[in-house]
């Protein structure tokens, strides 16, 4: 071609511009269409058609600045040029600009109405901006035009619904849909799964299927996340079942698809079947397998997988590496952890912030805080991930002075925190119980905007509770109401176990009354949480109401810490004889607390014969624990049994053990006139 210009000279016809334009469009040649714009511009054939058609041409050469300078100069655009410009930015993800072209071409009127080409994309550009309003404004020009029953359109409508969150409305669209396609109901199953609606696509396929129509691999794709979610192994296999019936296989994606979905129903053995017998394998493919292993706890699989995925010819990518780093946290495997951060290092793939920040983690859980701070102070600082991670890895190890001062480093470095960060930060101004603080960060989550968050907003009621101030923790327990429909289990348990600490057992029943009522099923801790308040407000009898409610109705959370409650709800009532038939009715091992508890109220209240049966089984239990020979020699000396006082003492001399002594902290503020 381009010897053909060289030959040409004066000579090429508007036709033949055309013509080569059409070709160079056709394979994508940008250079030679720069050539043919420089021969069109020296040779001064320069006209709107041949403007038109070069701003095309660059367009589908994907040369974006060309095609939008020349795109604007022209004094009227064509149907065609406009939509392969709005084509070319919605390819290049700029979509306002698509949106914009669109505004332009619709103030031409009736000179350029868009078509079943345009609006596709223009649905897509404003999906993509979840610009509501915009797509009503599309979707009524649509229905004006002659293009409300194009398939093409209707498809792209219902993608462009359901970005927006708006599934009836993608629904109503599918409903009046004459001729759909594999591809619209592709797109309603991917819609239902991204939103939520589980149940709605797994009816869909159902449907789908019932009305005959063949599922290809999007179908596949878009069905197996949906049973992986709902842990619905029966339909995985028919899915499954279908790949291998319709040959639907060949594609990596279907099998990366059904790896994953048999991962997420927690069948490994049936994952790791269809894995050794992928043909190919990508990145994707062995980090699911990897992921699996780690969320089983198996991290010696786990490694040894990333190591045969490196021997054949696979790069580990960044969620790769801080799947195992993150295993070895959980596992407290601070070598493996080591090796695979040395190995990042030397990969040059150390700088990634999903890897920071699972570094960070990591050496955290292996209580290896200063390593944290070395990954920290090499870790981009301006971005939230690995500030969350340090200021977690802080409360993780009760550095909480430490956590407060990196939120506040965090803030002067304008790096906006993000709710996971405050999780981590909230127990923090909890275990410090500072009022001042506490004031402090209720300011900021109101002042940010976090308080409309039910997790920000436990956090508080938390802080508040152990700073005593049991007002304000109910007072933001109540506007809760006002923001969420409902109030979630961790945020009950919060203000009951908060009424518990401080003695308030009453306050502390009626609420967990008030919860149940409210159709919320209580847990392990918030059964905890009211039976401690009953035993610490001397409530016994409430006591012993809610724990038979408890073994009545919800027999299969009762746990060895109940029965600790309610032994020590007894044993502070001097009703001993109770408490250790209680004991011996517990259907598993009784465990040192327990044990505890019984000897504790012995001691109290003098109890020498069931003290020596508590304190004998927690020798055997926790024979280095100094404290029951202490329990144990205080009961001998309220009685004035020397001896035996003196036969536990040398009990504790004879093992090499020694009483810890006791120590006090207080905050000491100096604040000047």
């Amino acid at each position: 071609m381009s010897e053909v210009l060289r030959r040409a000279k004066h000579t090429l016809s508007v036709k033949q511009y055309q013509s080569l334009l059409n070709h160079y469009a056709a394979t994508q040649s940008l250079s030679r269409t720069k050539a043919l714009h420089c021969h069109v511009i020296t040779n001064g054939r320069v006209s709107d058609h041949i403007l038109s058609t070069l701003s095309v041409t660059y367009a589908l050469c994907g040369h974006i600045a060309s095609a939008r300078k020349l795109f604007d100069v022209m004094p009227q655009s064509s149907l065609l040029s406009y939509n392969i410009v709005i084509r070319m930015y919605v390819r290049d993800g700029l979509y306002q600009d698509a949106v914009n072209t669109f505004a332009k071409m619709v103030s031409e009127g009736t000179k350029c109405c868009p078509d079943g080409y345009t609006y596709p994309f223009v649905a897509k550009a404003a999906g993509e901006l979840k610009s509501v309003p915009l797509g009503l404004v599309v979707h009524g020009r649509v229905l004006r035009s002659w293009f409300g029953t194009d398939k093409y359109v209707q498809n792209a409508l219902l993608a462009m619904y359901m970005s927006f969150g708006r599934v009836e409305m993608a629904k109503r669209v599918f409903d009046v849909m004459m001729n759909r396609d594999v591809i619209s109901w592709n797109t309603m199953i991917s819609g239902y799964y991204r939103n939520g609606y589980m149940s709605d696509a797994l009816m869909t396929f159902d449907r789908m299927v019932d009305e005959g129509v063949d599922p290809d691999h999007a179908t596949v794709v878009s069905m197996l996340p949906v049973c992986g979610h709902l842990k619905d192994l029966e339909m995985g296999r028919n899915v499954h079942k279908l790949v291998e019936e319709k040959r639907l296989g060949d594609k990596i994606e279907v099998k990366n698809a059904l790896v994953n979905m048999y991962l997420k129903c927690g069948r490994m053995d049936e994952a790791r079947f269809v894995f050794d017998r992928m043909e190919r394998r990508d990145v994707i493919t062995w980090t699911c397998m990897i992921n699996g292993y780690t969320e089983d706890g198996d991290v010696k699989n786990a490694l040894e997988l990333c190591r045969l995925m490196q021997f054949e010819g696979v790069r580990p990518n960044d969620v790769t590496i801080a799947s195992l780093v993150s295993a070895c946290g959980d596992a407290l495997e601070l070598n493996d952890g080591k090796c695979l951060h040395g190995w990042a290092i030397r990969q040059r793939v150390f700088s990634s912030v999903i890897i920071e920040t699972s570094l960070i983690s990591m050496y955290a859980k292996c209580n290896q805080v200063d390593l944290c701070f070395k990954v920290f102070s090499g870790a981009s600082k301006n971005q939230t991930g690995p500030w969350s991670a340090i200021i977690a890895s802080c409360v993780h190890n009760e550095l909480m002075s430490n956590a407060l001062d990196l939120f506040k480093g965090m803030r002067r470095e304008d790096v906006e925190p993000n709710i996971a960060t405050l999780n981590s930060l909230l127990p923090a101004y909890a275990a410090l119980a500072d009022l001042r603080h506490a004031m402090d960060i209720h300011c900021y989550l109101t002042k940010t905007g976090f308080m409309s968050s039910l997790d920000a907003a436990t956090g508080l009621v938390h802080i508040y509770s152990k700073c005593g101030t049991l007002e304000s923790a109910h007072k933001i327990f109540d506007g809760i109401q006002e923001k969420h429909r409902s109030k979630d289990i961790v945020l009950w348990g919060a203000l009951i176990s908060g009424y518990g600490m401080h003695g308030d057992g009453h306050n502390a029943l009626q609420v967990f009354m008030e919860m149940v009522r409210s159709g919320v099923t209580p847990n392990e801790i918030t059964f905890t949480s009211a039976l401690n308040a009953c035993s610490h407000s001397g409530l016994v009898e409430q006591g012993l109401t809610l724990f038979r409610f408890m073994l009545e109705h919800h027999k299969k959370i009762a746990r060895s810490n109940h029965y600790t409650c309610m032994v020590d709800l007894l044993g502070r009532a001097g009703r001993l004889e109770e408490a250790y038939n209680l004991i011996t009715t517990i259907p598993f091992e009784p465990t040192s607390t327990v044990w505890g508890a019984l000897l504790a109220a012995c001691v109290t209240h003098e109890n020498v014969q069931l003290g020596e049966i508590a304190a004998n089984k927690l020798f055997e239990l926790e024979p280095e624990n100094t404290g029951n020979y202490v329990l144990l020699a205080n009961i001998y000396a309220a009685l004035g049994r020397w001896k035996d006082m003196e036969k536990v003492r040398k009990m504790m001399e004879d093992v090499g053990l020694r009483k810890k002594p006791g120590h006090s902290t207080i905050e000491f503020r100096s604040y000047s006139g």
